[in-house]
């Protein structure tokens, strides 16, 4: 969140964020409002305090000097400024209840470098990856949501009929295969210095409300025991939709040490999300689904460093597809399309050659955003509390996080399927992930179970 003394010394500042990463909803004028009523009450309440200081310390003076009339008006006027300042500071706590809510709804500030604009279609191309050297590919290369289906990897009607749409069985050679991606990525980042952290699935409100996703997101995430439009208390639990929610507030409200910085943690995790996007081509199959396995990355470092961290981080998450051999691309997004909590954001997006899409590369396929690198500077820190002591006689300040994607699972799992697909409907395993997959070199697929795979329909 942004600072209070932030948001009243650049009004203008936030004005700008709010307009150009289209926030809506929130009234930057009420906010300044409020905020200068309970400065006035806030000082009022000093005022008063010190007037009843003031008289309550001539009470017993006076009545020493045996001037009871005049002790007995200080004991009125002191019961006076009580019920005043009992007024005041209920009222003040009130707006700064208000504040506080308010606060949690203004964006942070884009930093200088992002790009204007209003949607994906502004996002500037960094760079790619990986287009100089393409492997050879059948002349029609089969989408994957029907390749997987042919070789008995993906069962999306039957996690349709067992957890309802946007749910699906990863099955035989295809679970073997992201159990794979899984721990070859771990192993990545684990050579990059990360550490690992196995996170608790159920998140409370307060971690939710430290990151970010709350009270924005709450429609888009998994509420447990409770329906999703009641509203939340501080310990209703949610399943994560990140593992940045649990790892980032592991030190929630709490104060690290210059030396312990930067912090570097892993967190394979399950991701439970509600939205699922529009359906058609574009969603169609493993790419947006309400559940699906992630390596995240998240950093906590000094404020001088962010940026710098933010470009090693943006390498770390793009070494896995570096090593799969996988072309991708890196994209500096806009402010219209970074998101509520970033400052700075680049998204990567692997090539899946399946599908043709208006918006993909000129060889045809389109992109699948595989990672999300971030730098949200104070932002997230604010909310959670989240500070280091620079030297250890010197007061705590709040320090920066940053976190990437290292990388979404299905979608860099979509992207192997098409890429790596032969003529005859097998598919190559990449050769970094052979060793996890004790040697195997083609994914062949299996024979259907049931007698809907002879065609004898379906069992009464």
């Amino acid at each position: 969140m942004l600072s209070r003394q932030f948001v009243r010394e650049h009004p203008e500042t936030v004005r700008d964020a709010i307009e150009r990463k289209g926030v809506t909803g929130v009234d930057l004028d009420e906010i300044l409002e409020i905020d200068a009523e309970w400065r006035e009450l806030k000082a009022e309440g000093d005022g008063l305090r010190q007037e009843r200081n003031e008289v309550s310390s001539k009470i017993g003076q006076l009545k020493q000097e045996g001037k009871e009339e005049e002790a007995q008006e200080a004991i009125d006027r002191s019961q006076e400024l009580k019920d005043e300042l009992q007024d005041v500071e209920e009222r003040a706590d009130e707006l700064e209840s208000q504040l506080e809510d308010a606060l949690l709804e203004l964006p942070n500030i884009p930093h200088e470098s992002v790009p204007t604009g209003e949607d994906e279609s502004d996002n500037v191309e960094r760079y790619r990856e990986g287009f100089d050297d393409l492997r050879d590919l059948p002349d029609e290369v089969i989408p994957h949501y029907d390749l997987g289906e042919d070789l008995d990897l993906l069962d999306f009607e039957r996690g349709a009929k067992v957890s309802g749409g946007g749910y699906q069985f990863i099955k035989g050679e295809g679970a073997r295969l992201e159990h794979a991606l899984i721990q070859f990525m771990l192993d990545v980042h684990r050579e990059q210095e990360y550490v690992d952290v196995l996170p608790p699935i159920p998140v409370n409100s307060d971690s939710m409300e430290g990151t970010g996703q709350l009270p924005k997101f709450a429609e888009d995430a998994y509420r447990v025991g409770a329906r999703q439009d009641d509203d939340y208390d501080s310990d209703d639990l949610w399943l994560l939709p990140t593992a940045e929610v649990p790892v980032t507030n592991m030190y929630r409200d709490e104060i690290l040490l210059d030396d312990d910085l930067p912090v570097k943690h892993q967190a394979f995790s399950p991701n439970f999300r509600r939205e699922a996007g529009e359906h058609g081509t574009e969603t169609r199959g493993y790419v947006r689904v309400h559940q699906f396995h992630k390596v995240e990355l998240v950093n906590f470092v000094r404020p001088e460093n962010s940026y710098d961290r933010l470009e090693s981080l943006l390498d770390e998450a793009a070494e896995v597809l570096d090593r799969l051999d996988l072309p991708y691309r890196v994209l500096d997004m806009c402010t219209g399309d970074m998101g509520f909590t970033q400052a700075k954001k680049y998204d990567i997006e692997v090539w899946a050659p399946g599908d043709d899409m208006e918006d993909g590369p000129d060889c045809g396929g389109r992109w699948l955003e595989v990672s999300s690198v971030s730098n949200f500077e104070d932002f997230q820190a604010r909310r959670a509390g989240l500070r280091y002591r620079p030297e250890r006689h010197e007061s705590a300040d709040y320090l920066h996080t940053l976190n990437g994607s290292g990388l979404a699972v299905p979608r860099v799992l979509v992207a192997i399927m098409e890429y790596y697909q032969n003529d005859d409907g097998t598919i190559t395993v990449p050769e970094p992930l052979r060793p996890y997959m004790g040697g195997q070199e083609v994914i062949e697929g299996s024979e259907k179970i049931g007698e809907s795979a002879v065609g004898a329909g379906e069992k009464e």
